[in-house]
C-alpha cells in the first residue's frame, strides 16, 4: 500500500513555506511502522544498500583506531590503518563466520576472531591460520575480509555495504553539501555519542525530528523564541532542508511577548549558547547596542562565549547564528548546525518494528588546527535519566506514546500536512527502495 497522493503536493527541488496550504492531506500506511513484514523488507532492500553514518571521523582519526557500527543484524568494522587509510569491512570471520569485534577501540595491530585465532592485517588481509596445514592449499589473498564503502563528509564517516552499486558519497549527498558549505563542518569534534533504546519504529523516532509542527505541542517552550511559522523547507531528490529563525516569538502566541521574555525563552532552551545555564533564570536581557535587535544581542553574546574557548565566529551573521539549518538525510539522519552547535540524530531500527535505537552525535567547534580526541560512547537504560538536554528529552518522552497509538485498529494510515513535507519525502523514497507499487503491500499477514 502506499502513500496517497494528490496533484497539489510540493515538488521536488523547491522551497516550500512551512504553512503551506494544500487540496488534500497526504496519508501512509500505519501498518509501515508496526509491521514484520515491512520491517524485514527494510532489511532486506535498504539497509544493506544505503549509504548511512557509521561514526564520527573522531573515532577512528589515528592509526590502529577501529570502531564497529552495527544496524540490525549488519556490522561493520570501520578501521584506520597504519598507513593512514581508511577501511571498513563486514565484520564476520572468514572461517565459521563469528564476529571479529565488538564495540572497537584504539591501537590495533591487527583483526583476530576471538573464536579460532584467524587474523587480518588492517587492510584487511588474511596473516593467520593457526593449523593452517589441516586447511589444505589456502592462499591468503583469496580469503581477505568482505570490503565496506566508505568515506568521510565533514567531521562523519559514512559507509555503504553494498560496495558493487554504492556509487559515490558526494553523489548520494547531492546538493547538503554546498548549501551547508558556509558553516565549515570540518571545524567541528564529536565529544559525545549517546546511544538511547526506545519503545518506537525507526520512523517514528526519525519522523520526530523531520518536522516542528509538534513545537507548539510538546516544546511549548520553545514558543517564545522560535519562529515555527515562517521557516521555509526545501526537499531535494533524496534529502530536506528546514531553516527556522531563533531569538523572535512565534505567531502562534496570541500576544506578542517582549524582547526580555523572548531572552527568557532562549535562555531556558539553549542558555548555554550564551554562557547560561537553561536551568538558571534568564535574568535581565543584554542591554542593546545602537541599531541592535535582540536577534544581534543574542549573537554577539554567542560569539563572545565562542571567543572566550579560542573560535572566531566574527564572519558570520547574525541571521547565520541565530537561523537552524536542520538537515534530513535520507533514511535515518537529522543534522542541526549553528556556526557554535552540530548536533545529530540518528535512528537505527531494533530487534522488532516497535523498537529502535536513538543515536545523538554532540560536536564542539574548536580552534583550527585542534587534535582529534576519541568521543565518548555512552548507551542510556530505557527509562533512566537523559543528560541530553530540555528539547531531546521531551522528543524521546513522546517516541512510546506515538508508536502506541499506531496499533490501534482503528487507525489504517497517518494523515499528514504540507508542514511534514519532509516526511512525505522520507516516505517517497522508501517505496522507490523498497520496490513497493500499488497493490504489493495491501495483505501484510501481522498486522
Amino acid at each position: 500500500m502506499t502513500l496517497t497522493e494528490h496533484t497539489d503536493t510540493a515538488p521536488l527541488g523547491q522551497t516550500i513555506a512551512t504553512g503551506t496550504v494544500r487540496r488534500k492531506p497526504i496519508t501512509v500506511p500505519s501498518s509501515r511502522y508496526i509491521s514484520s513484514d515491512f520491517a524485514a523488507r527494510e532489511h532486506e532492500r535498504l539497509w544493506p544498500h544505503v549509504w548511512q553514518i557509521a561514526c564520527a571521523v573522531d573515532h577512528v582519526a589515528s592509526p590502529g583506531d577501529v570502531y564497529e557500527f552495527r544496524i540490525g543484524r549488519l556490522s561493520v568494522l570501520i578501521v584506520r590503518g597504519d598507513d593512514g587509510v581508511l577501511r571498513a569491512f563486514q565484520n564476520v570471520c572468514r572461517h565459521r563466520g563469528a564476529e571479529l569485534c565488538e564495540a572497537g577501540g584504539a591501537s590495533f595491530t591487527e583483526l583476530r576472531c576471538p573464536y579460532h585465532r584467524w587474523s587480518w592485517d588492517l587492510t584487511g588481509r588474511l596473516r593467520e591460520v593457526p593449523s593452517r596445514r589441516g586447511f589444505g592449499e589456502l592462499r591468503n589473498d583469496e580469503f581477505g575480509l568482505f570490503p565496506v564503502a566508505v568515506d568521510t563528509w565533514g567531521p562523519l564517516v559514512f559507509i555503504n555495504l553494498d560496495v558493487e552499486r554504492a556509487g559515490s558519497l558526494n553523489d548520494f549527498l547531492g546538493e547538503v553539501p554546498a548549501d551547508i558549505a558556509w558553516c565549515n563542518l570540518e571545524d567541528f569534534r564529536c565529544r559525545y555519542l549517546v546511544s538511547i533504546p526506545v519503545e518506537c519504529n525507526w520512523k517514528t523516532l526519525i519522523e520526530g525530528f523531520s518536522e516542528t509542527y509538534h513545537v507548539q505541542g510538546i516544546h511549548r517552550e520553545m514558543l517564545r523564541m522560535c519562529d515555527d511559522v515562517n521557516s521555509p523547507q526545501q526537499l531535494w531528490e533524496l534529502h530536506g532542508r528546514l531553516r527556522q529563525p531563533y531569538g523572535v516569538p512565534s505567531p502562534r502566541l496570541r500576544e506578542r511577548p517582549t524582547d526580555q521574555v523572548v531572552w527568557e525563552g532562549f535562555v531556558e532552551v539553549m542558555g548555554e549558547r550564551v554562557g547560561r545555564r537553561g536551568t538558571e533564570p534568564g535574568g535581565p536581557m543584554p542591554e542593546l547596542l545602537a541599531g541592535e535587535s535582540l536577534r544581534d544581542a543574542l549573537a554577539r553574546g554567542i560569539r563572545d562565549v565562542q571567543r572566550a574557548k579560542g573560535v572566531d565566529l566574527d564572519r558570520f551573521s547574525t541571521e547565520q547564528i541565530l537561523d537552524m539549518n536542520q538537515y534530513n538525510l535520507f533514511p535515518n539522519v537529522t543534522i542541526v548546525s549553528f556556526p557554535d552547535i552540530l548536533s545529530i540524530v540518528r535512528a537505527r531500527p531494533g530487534a522488532t518494528p516497535d523498537d529502535a535505537v536513538m543515536d545523538a552525535f554532540v560536536f564542539d567547534r574548536v580552534p583550527a588546527g585542534s587534535p582529534h580526541q576519541r568521543p565518548i560512547d555512552i548507551t542510556l537504560a530505557p527509562g533512566g535519566e537523559l543528560p541530553i538536554g530540555l528539547v531531546l528529552s521531551q522528543d524521546v518522552g513522546n517516541f512510546a506514546r506515538s508508536q502506541r497509538g499506531l496499533h490501534q485498529p482503528g487507525l489504517t494510515k497517518l494523515t499528514l500536512s504540507g508542514e511534514e513535507c519532509r516526511i512525505v519525502n522520507l516516505h517517497r523514497n522508501l517505496e522507490r527502495w523498497l520496490g513497493i507499487d500499488p497493490t504489493e503491500m495491501e495483505n501484510l499477514t501481522d498486522v
